[in-house]
């Protein structure tokens, strides 16, 4: 997993070098790239070879993954901050989560796991439960992306309950970089 982080974080640096016209890159790590030591170096020479902000990069970790080793987690995660990079908590809500979480990892976002969100406009359960997430996200200070967003309905209550940003299928299917821009 570590070669994979290495070759996904190298080339994600390079995009945002190839395509300035992309504000931000999300970067999804495995729970081995938060405890391996060589991560950082890795970071630091990619954005000192290709001349990118690191605040241009935000890196994402899944909630079970980051809560296997927290104390390597919010080592790495004030590491990668020091740096200018952001760090988003990904698929927040499932598995063993707890709010407790929110609070110990100084995470920029929360990426509302879009089991919540698919069945938003239909489940008052649902409803209730990004409510909350939202709630508690924003009162720490964090922003919240909603994961699975397929339709206008379900961008308009999450409008309506605040949600920062949204991401799915509503908006586009994933495409090679290359064609972002055409």
């Amino acid at each position: 997993m570590s070669l994979l982080d290495r070759q996904v974080i190298s080339k994600a640096i390079y995009y945002l070098t190839k395509h300035p016209e992309l504000n931000k890159v999300a970067i999804n790590l495995s729970a081995q790239g938060f405890s391996d030591e060589r991560l950082l170096p890795l970071i630091q020479e990619k954005l000192h070879q290709y001349n990118v902000d690191p605040c241009r990069i935000i890196f994402e970790l899944t909630e079970s993954a980051g809560l296997s080793n927290i104390t390597a987690t919010q080592s790495m995660v004030a590491k990668l901050s020091a740096l200018g990079c952001e760090f988003s908590i990904d698929d927040f809500g499932t598995g063993f989560s707890t709010f407790n979480y929110l609070k110990q990892l100084p995470a920029h976002s929360v990426k509302i796991d879009g089991s919540f969100i698919i069945d938003l406009a239909t489940n008052p359960v649902d409803l209730a439960l990004v409510k909350a997430i939202y709630e508690v996200a924003t009162a720490l200070g964090k922003k919240t992306v909603a994961e699975f967003v397929e339709n206008e309905e379900t961008l308009q209550l999450l409008a309506t309950i605040g949600v920062t940003y949204a991401q799915g299928y509503h908006f586009g299917k994933p495409k090679p970089v290359e064609e972002l821009f055409k």
